[in-house]
């Protein structure tokens, strides 16, 4: 490994849609090396599916192009590198459409493109092959469903980023790489690091999860949002990869939010489906890194071991599932339940009946409360979503029946939208594919195509969940509170799984916490996951708990139906819901 200096790679965006000026920001805002920016969820790219089917030149993150042209100047003269996989679909299209912005205005950049994650045209010969693409969640083969397929597409490693960058590129657009990738790629150039560097790549693998979304790891979203004194906008992160894949994770002085062991805590778990994470490069594992204080918005991630990447690459696979639309109907006042259920049986009589369509979905929200101090604070919802592969059935046929109930229903009947017409919903399919199936090609600033070879791979085992443990009776006196006045959490989507992170503050808060939340009492805390299958990991390092939820989203995002698609508020919910806690810990400050 090289004795050069740490690199310090800062992000710019978290998804396609955010802050525009953050590039700007981070480039002004003081030193870097390397300048990121991760643009695709899950779910973006069946969004820039339907914009590509719209404009095949098309296919990638826009709103890079206007970022790059507020900073591309400034970031030439300073030598800054640029790596984004704000490509999508259509890296090549990025790249040229790149290469005019800088001919207006007058720079010269040296850029690469990175492909060969696209599978989508493969997959039929795929399947014939015998290559069942089963689903990671529920091993249904993917030739079972008989669905048509959109967007299929492997994540990619860092050394086709890597690569680039030693041959000089200024700027290296990425399809679909993962998140990490935008880190590893840039400080494996930067240290000189081999392929089997692995306890710095599984180091620069944890950077790069904890700075992939922005300014959730400096302060947004925070549970234990009080610790925030400066309440301006988070200031984006940046993350000093040290040689041996040590990184601190800090913020440009004078900016926003807060960079501490508890946000960055909160990034570590987000996401995440157990403490071993496989990467193309790299398995890191999580329940080794340890998190430390070492200065204003300064914090250490160390410790951190990896293995071997895996045989196999993931492929996140999108598929057309048809058609649905939600009209939502408000309850006031009295009698919430015997109106939701009269209007429910008078749309569906209009309609011909529930058993028309593929999927319902009925969901009583109820925010009403008794003797009401205003008329808002008297309602409930009555969100009702239909899906069906017929465009007709579930449009305006369906939003338009809920209107006929308006001066003909139950007392009080409005509904919080205007009809609408019905869109087109993807169904997430996870699965895996052997490496040796996918190339991955990088485009040098020559011109020139170079195939990047796969490292070394082991088959990769994913450690068992421990054993559940039984709740341990604490003795002395207990008082009744939210679990969050002791636990912070965060929550977020991995397809159709929901995951919750929970962490304390201290040793003992942890000690008790790892004994009192079992599978049992999670599943008491949240009864939707009452039937579902429960994982949980224990990450002592990290005073943390992470448990997955299988199938709690459904489909994924865009064809879940509850009002929090992508679990973002799951762990706010848990950490509202009351337990007994020893007096002694709340007596600690825990």
């Amino acid at each position: 490994m090289s004795g050069r200096r740490a690199v310090r790679i800062g992000n710019c965006s978290g998804f396609y849609g955010d802050r525009i000026a953050a590039a700007r920001e981070m480039v002004d805002g003081g030193e870097i090396d390397v300048l990121t920016g991760d643009y695709l969820a899950e779910l973006t790219m069946l969004i820039l599916w339907k914009s590509r089917r719209k404009d095949a030149s098309t296919g990638y993150a826009k709103t890079f192009l206007t970022q790059m042209e507020h900073v591309l100047g400034t970031c030439l003269d300073r030598g800054i590198k640029v790596v984004s996989n704000a490509g999508g679909l259509n890296p090549s299209g990025l790249a040229d459409e790149l290469a005019r912005l800088a001919e207006r205005l007058g720079l010269t950049p040296r850029i690469a493109w990175i492909e060969g994650d696209d599978l989508t045209s493969r997959i039929p010969g795929l399947l014939a092959a015998g290559r069942e693409l089963a689903n990671m969640d529920t091993g249904q083969p993917l030739a079972e469903t008989g669905r048509e397929l959109v967007t299929a597409n492997a994540y990619l490693g860092g050394w086709g980023i890597t690569r680039a960058l030693e041959a000089g590129a200024d700027i290296v657009v990425c399809p679909r790489v993962t998140d990490a990738s935008l880190v590893t790629g840039p400080a494996a150039w930067w240290h000189g690091w081999g392929r089997e560097d692995y306890d710095a790549l599984a180091g620069a693998v944890a950077a790069g999860h904890v700075i992939e979304c922005g300014p959730q790891a400096s302060g947004g979203n925070y549970a234990f949002f009080d610790e925030i004194l400066d309440r301006r906008y988070p200031g984006f992160p940046i993350a000093e990869v040290a040689a041996d894949g040590s990184t601190v994770i800090t913020k440009h002085e004078d900016t926003g939010g807060l960079v501490s062991p508890g946000t960055v805590t909160a990034q570590l778990l987000y996401e995440i489906q157990s403490p071993r994470y496989a990467n193309p490069d790299v398995v890191a594992d999580f329940a080794s890194l340890r998190v430390e204080q070492v200065g204003r918005d300064r914090v250490l991630i160390a410790g951190a071991r990896g293995g071997p990447p895996p045989e196999e690459l993931k492929v996140a696979i999108n598929q057309l599932g048809g058609y649905r639309n939600t009209m939502t109907l408000v309850l006031t006042g009295l009698d919430i339940e015997k109106k939701a259920a009269w209007a429910q049986e008078q749309l569906f009589t209009v309609l011909g009946g529930e058993g028309q369509y593929e999927s319902v979905d009925v969901r009583l929200l109820r925010f009403d409360r008794e003797d009401a101090p205003t008329n808002e604070q008297a309602t409930a919802h009555l969100r009702i979503t239909v899906m069906d592969g017929d465009r007709d059935k579930v449009g305006r046929r369906f939003s338009n029946a809920t209107m006929e109930l308006a001066v003909a229903g139950y007392p009080g009947f409005h509904t919080s939208t205007p009809p609408t017409d019905a869109s087109a919903f993807g169904i997430y399919w996870p699965a895996l594919i052997p490496i040796e199936e996918v190339s991955q090609r990088v485009t040098l600033p020559d011109g020139t195509v170079e195939l990047i070879p796969h490292g070394p791979t082991k088959p990769f085992e994913q450690s068992e969940p421990p054993l559940p443990r039984p709740s341990v009776p604490v003795g002395g006196a207990t008082r009744r509170i939210p679990l969050g006045r002791l636990c912070a959490a965060r929550s977020g989507d991995k397809g159709g799984n929901a995951n919750v992170g929970l962490w304390a503050r201290s040793p003992e808060a942890f000690t008790w916490l790892r004994n009192y939340l079992t599978l049992q009492e999670f599943r008491r805390l949240v009864p939707e996951a009452a039937e579902l299958v429960v994982r949980r990991w224990e990450l002592p390092n990290l005073h943390a708990l992470n448990f997955v939820v299988v199938g709690l989203l459904g489909s994924g995002v865009a064809a879940s139906p509850r009002p929090d698609p992508q679990a973002k508020g799951l762990g706010e919910y848990v950490r509202s819901r009351l337990v007994d806690v020893p007096e002694a810990l709340l007596e600690e400050g825990s």
